[in-house]
């Protein structure tokens, strides 16, 4: 019995190594910032004998690129073929933290990954025109894009996701560039107030969103996801969450991904 289950293990681990997902970089358009802005777009091997498929959004986080997933996190590609998903990678700028900045006109990132973006791929690429084959998801500021994203457009995305993210950003009022984006805390509070994920859920209704939330507990975001998952559980609003050991790095990114992906694959599944 055990030989017959290593040798189907050994078959399907062959079948997946078969397998090659297209890796393409694209340029978009921004109408709201008025430039080009690049994007990676990965589809499944079998893209052409696909009617049409779900896309997962992925986010970048805090300094980082379009590119930062297929340079750091080489890997989730693979995610492509096994769900027979679509898996984009936008570029969210240095530190954007996906808002629409109300202080910097130059940043409206919200605008774009919400509706420019998406208009874009479901214009070029067979997809499936809907929120019921949508997903977002991402790292660290990411993670903040992907939970505010996708509770702030419910109509557009079906479930969204967090890695490490920044779910609440007050307790950083100094760090990673967000005072550039919404203004000085003590200045501008109320922005603060209402573009933090934590103080969004309010827009939520039980299984209006399919979610899921996962950070280490050695992370700096740690207590901030802990306090996000806790609200939650109070207002009866159903999600994954998972917290295991590890920091706010590649290694466990790498891992969580894995998670994010099946967790979209099922919801898409369950949505047919």
């Amino acid at each position: 019995m055990m030989k017959k289950y290593l040798t189907a293990v050994m078959l399907l681990m062959g079948s997946f190594a078969a397998e090659a997902a297209i890796v393409d970089t694209v340029d978009t358009y921004s109408a709201a910032m008025k430039r080009n802005i690049k994007a990676v777009v990965v589809r499944p091997d079998n893209y052409e004998k696909i009617k049409e498929m779900p896309v997962v959004y992925l986010l970048h986080g805090y300094s980082d690129g379009y590119d930062g997933w297929l340079k750091k996190g080489d890997g989730f590609q693979k995610a492509a073929d096994l769900y027979n998903i679509m898996i984009v990678c936008p570029d969210g700028g240095y530190s954007s933290w996906y808002w629409d900045s109300p202080v910097d006109e130059k940043f409206k990132y919200e605008t774009y990954v919400s509706k420019e973006l998406v208009s874009f791929i479901d214009g070029k690429y067979k997809t499936i025109k809907d929120r019921t084959g949508r997903a977002i998801t991402g790292l660290s500021m990411g993670g903040h894009g992907g939970l505010y994203l996708g509770i702030k457009h419910q109509d557009v995305f079906g479930a969204a996701g967090s890695m490490s993210g920044g779910v609440d950003i007050r307790p950083f009022p100094n760090n990673w560039d967000m005072a550039k984006r919404l203004g000085k805390y003590a200045d501008q509070k109320e922005a603060w107030e209402k573009n933090t994920v934590i103080n969004l859920l309010h827009l939520l209704t039980p299984n209006s969103l399919a979610l899921i939330i996962d950070c280490g507990t050695d992370d700096f975001f740690y207590q901030v996801n802990e306090n996000l998952h806790q609200q939650l559980v109070y207002r009866n609003i159903p999600h994954d969450y998972i917290s295991r050991p590890g920091g706010h790095t590649w290694p466990y990114w790498k891992n969580a991904v894995q998670y994010q992906m099946l967790f979209m694959s099922n919801y898409f599944n369950k949505t047919k």
